[in-house]
């Protein structure tokens, strides 16, 4: 495959690695252990990166539905953030 195949997927790698940031922010303020944090950051970083390597054959065909998907998880990650910092939720 070559690398324009990936093109549908641009936006949601970006936007993945902002969301793999929010979460890592919000283990930090809820004074998760640092150690335990970046081990469950890092199996989940190669996680995502075996099944990105191996089910994009598969996922090609739904890449519109899967990065509305992510955009969305990540838009709703940020609201719950911003809501939790001012003890909404």
């Amino acid at each position: 495959m070559a690398a324009s195949d990936y093109k549908e997927f641009w936006g949601l790698l970006i936007f993945g690695n902002i969301e793999n940031l929010v979460l890592a922010c919000q283990g930090a303020v809820a004074s998760v252990n640092p150690i335990i944090l970046g081990i469950l950051s890092l199996i989940t970083v190669i996680t995502w990166l075996v099944i990105g390597t191996y089910g994009t054959k598969v996922a090609i065909k739904y890449s519109r539905v899967i990065e509305f998907t992510g955009g969305l998880v990540i838009f709703i990650l940020g609201v719950e953030s911003v809501l939790s910092v001012f003890h909404i939720i």
